[in-house]
């Protein structure tokens, strides 16, 4: 009986003590980061409408490529020209780990010189099935270079791997899903007659990413992300017409950020 008096402020001190850890909690957790990413494409049919000029033909099979801008220079350039990523998220229920994201991929999506192209439909108001060689040099070319931009509202789950015992070091892995428009800068040249270039809202998107982060200190993490996305491309601009366009892609994305506590205290 005489020790548990004795213990008694002992304990009172300890459960303050813990009283005032909770009280530091709160609700959510607010994050952002910043990366840069690399895409590989499948292959592509790209349809062309331009009534005044009597076409409206697809070009199938078209194969294409990305621009990473990072492989010379790179530190010499804005942050802003290579194939950049940023994430702006909130896990609003911290117990399940559940969170919104909004997701962002600048990437470019450019229709590779010097291929073949199967040109079928109808030019000048005549019905053509026929090849042609898209190049630059022969009148032809086709960029999202500016970027073919995946925008996305994801919902997120966040699964614990690993957490030190002083807490200064945690592996989580975040899986994300959702869908969001694209915002395509449209450049091309068709049978030599070139499109006035600039960004448009061009259809939609959505995607799937698994990313592996790792948190020091509670507040910088690096994350790790494989990517996969099917995006649907309509009223592109072309000279006097549209075109449409669809294809999947793959994207790794290595991305530094930082993450906070927000929200309501609990």
């Amino acid at each position: 009986m005489a020790l548990a008096i004795l213990l008694l402020p002992v304990l009172a001190q300890a459960q303050d003590k813990q009283e005032q850890k909770v009280k530091k909690e709160r609700k959510g957790e607010f994050y952002f980061a910043w990366g840069y990413n690399k895409e590989w494409y499948t292959n592509s049919d790209v349809h062309v409408n331009q009534p005044s000029l009597g076409n409206n033909y697809t070009m199938t099979g078209m194969t294409s490529h990305d621009n990473p801008g990072w492989d010379k220079d790179l530190f010499k350039k804005p942050i802003s020209i290579p194939q950049y990523s940023y994430r702006l998220g909130y896990f609003f229920n911290k117990k399940k780990n559940l969170g919104f994201e909004i997701n962002f991929d600048h990437t470019k999506h450019i229709l590779t010189d010097g291929q073949t192209a199967r040109v079928v439909g109808t030019l000048g108001g005549r019905a053509v099935d026929t090849s042609v060689l898209f190049s630059k040099g022969n009148g032809f070319n086709y960029y999202l270079n500016n970027g073919a931009n995946f925008l996305l509202f994801n919902i997120v789950k966040r699964w614990k791997i690993y957490e030190s015992l002083n807490g200064n070091v945690k592996v989580d892995f975040l899986g994300k899903a959702g869908i969001g428009p694209v915002i395509p800068h449209v450049e091309n040249t068709l049978f030599g007659k070139a499109n006035k270039d600039g960004f448009q809202l061009g259809g939609w998107n959505v995607g799937a990413e698994g990313a592996i982060r790792a948190t020091f200190y509670k507040h910088v993490f690096l994350e790790y992300a494989s990517k996969v996305d099917y995006a649907r491309y309509s009223g592109l601009k072309v000279y006097e017409g549209k075109a449409k366009e669809a294809f999947g892609s793959y994207i790794m994305i290595l991305s530094l950020g930082y993450t906070f506590q927000a929200g309501k205290k609990i």
